[in-house]
């Protein structure tokens, strides 16, 4: 099964990335559950850009180094930065519909922790649901574009690995992948001439996630298996304040919530904010959930609240639609009472390396969006600079293939063998996998979380060794399903992220550590970069 692209992924990266190369080339699209599963149709905030007068590039520029804690690359920064208002456009251009400000203006800009300004596009608090549609139905119209719902990545292909007799002269090149479809069970191979990764994020590596449950780590688990260079997996983002309710999950409130004026709260209705960070409420991610984090252990409260009561009914109710509704289908009237709120993982800051055209250290392979690790975010991300990376790297991805096709295209697809079973058989008991899914979460949770600690860190790798090699036997020895193609993958990112946590002796950004309390400049303000060749797994 052959076509010019294969792109793994139906976000905002993915398909944006799709949209631009179908004009010159065939691309299939493959995505493991429905192409609307992803975490771009979660996003509620929006996308942030230079989009008003009172703004300006140096101001973006200067939050987002503030928010890395010096881990950023400048010059990724400025070219995400300076790209941002056409990028927006674009979007528009293709039927994005984003809230208009009042009084003629353009946009309604929120105003997100972190940010100086009023810089974020919106459409309400369903952003990302709004990108989402408008880019399935622009695709939609591409004859050249296939898309397999349903279908799931297993390995990337490599040709040193794939290949039959005489080694290839450019034997670390990325001929396509192996891809299980969901209904039948059965393993295709997928070929390409090239790869693109936009598997998302990890958050199922952790107990509580605002995630979609898709989100474990594929793009990044294949790309290390198949020899690329990952870098800055401990720096994971746990958002603030995702709606504490044993009946819902995945829910988040908002950063604009905090940003339009919400409070954090303990049980006693007092603000806390102010003790750990003089920036109160409008305090980046890592510190308003580390403050958070701090207040439940002193406090031994299951959750703190969100307290935005004191702006108008009204305008709550226009300004957050989806998070009033779903907060009032489960009990709280948010124009009335505080939302109950605890911090959960939710982005992926480091990811599988990439230059500043997307490519990864494999030849023929790309990654983009929450999978690739581009220099932008640093140590910790500024908030809805996400979809905004997405869009600009998936251009200039899509323009370096555009560049190289002449050299891509002249070259004939690789051949390989088929996906072979074997003689395994079906796995009939799944609580071989529920059971190690259960403990790699809770393990992750408690020994790698918000607050680390070295002692923990140890422990969590000890305890993850025999897990992985518990899960490499159940592969060789049955016959794949999805969950233990995920289960795989979420066992090498749990992996990553201790090894990557363990690393680094310093306290910088997400990741903050008792033994090493301090920012150490001078000997970890760099990238922690693991591959196959440098780590054990």
């Amino acid at each position: 099964m052959q076509s010019d692209v294969l792109v793994i992924g139906s976000g905002i990266a993915g398909l944006s990335f799709a949209l631009k190369v179908s004009s010159f080339c065939s691309v299939t699209l493959v995505t493991k559950k429905e192409r609307t599963d992803t975490a771009t149709n979660l996003a509620q905030g929006g996308i942030a850009a230079v989009l008003s007068k009172d703004d300006n590039f140096d101001h973006h520029v200067k939050d987002t180094l503030v928010s890395g804690d010096g881990l950023c690359n400048e010059e990724v920064v400025r070219l995400v930065v300076e790209n941002g208002e056409e990028r927006v456009r674009e979007l528009i251009d293709l039927g994005v519909r984003f809230q208009q400000g009042k009084d003629g203006e353009e946009f309604d800009l929120g105003m997100e922790g972190g940010h100086s300004h009023r810089r974020v596009a919106h459409a309400f608090d369903l952003t990302g649901h709004e990108i989402e549609r408008a880019l399935l139905e622009k695709i939609s119209q591409r004859p050249n574009v296939e898309i397999l719902e349903n279908h799931l990545a297993i390995d990337l292909l490599i040709a040193s690995k794939a290949s039959a007799g005489k080694m290839p002269p450019d034997k670390d090149k990325c001929i396509g992948a192996y891809v299980l479809d969901r209904i039948t069970g059965k393993v295709e191979t997928r070929l390409s001439k090239a790869t693109v990764l936009c598997t998302g994020g990890c958050g199922k590596v952790y107990l509580y996630t605002t995630n979609p449950d898709i989100a474990t780590g594929d793009g990044v688990a294949m790309a290390y298996r198949a020899g690329a260079q990952v870098a800055n997996l401990e720096f994971i983002q746990f958002h603030p304040t995702c709606f504490y309710n044993p009946r819902i999950k995945n829910f988040l409130i908002s950063e604009a919530v905090r940003g339009e004026g919400g409070v954090l709260v303990n049980a006693k209705g007092d603000p806390f904010m102010r003790k750990h960070d003089r920036r109160g409420d409008l305090a980046t991610r890592d510190s308003v959930a580390r403050g958070i984090d701090a207040e439940m252990k002193t406090s031994g409260a299951d959750c703190v609240y969100l307290d935005i009561t004191h702006r108008q009914p009204d305008f709550i109710r226009n300004r957050f639609p989806t998070i009033y509704t779903t907060c009032k289908k489960y009990g709280i009237d948010i124009t009335r009472e505080p939302i109950p709120v605890v911090p959960a993982a939710h982005y992926m800051c480091g990811g599988v390396k990439v230059d500043t055209w997307g490519e990864t250290t494999l030849k023929n392979l790309f990654a983009l969006g929450e999978t690739a690790c581009t220099g932008l975010h640093g140590a910790n991300r500024l908030a809805s600079n996400s979809l905004l990376e997405a869009v600009v790297f998936a251009d200039r991805a899509a323009r370096r293939l555009k560049e190289l096709w002449p050299e891509y295209n002249q070259k004939p697809f690789a051949t390989t063998g088929t996906w072979r079973d074997g003689a395994a058989g079906s796995i009939e008991e799944n609580v071989l996998i529920s059971h190690n899914w259960d403990q790699i979460r809770r393990l992750m949770w408690n020994y790698v979380g918000i607050v680390r600690r070295e002692k923990r860190l140890l422990l969590a790798r000890r305890r993850i060794t025999p897990i992985l090699t518990e899960i490499k036997e159940h592969f060789d020895d049955y016959l794949l399903t999805p969950d233990l193609v995920e289960l795989r993958n979420l066992a090498v990112i749990a992996d990553l992220i201790i090894t990557s946590a363990g690393k680094r002796k310093e306290s910088r950004g997400l990741h903050y550590i008792i033994d090493y309390p301090k920012r150490d400049d001078t000997n970890f303000r760099k990238d922690t970069l693991l591959s196959k060749k440098t780590n054990r797994i």
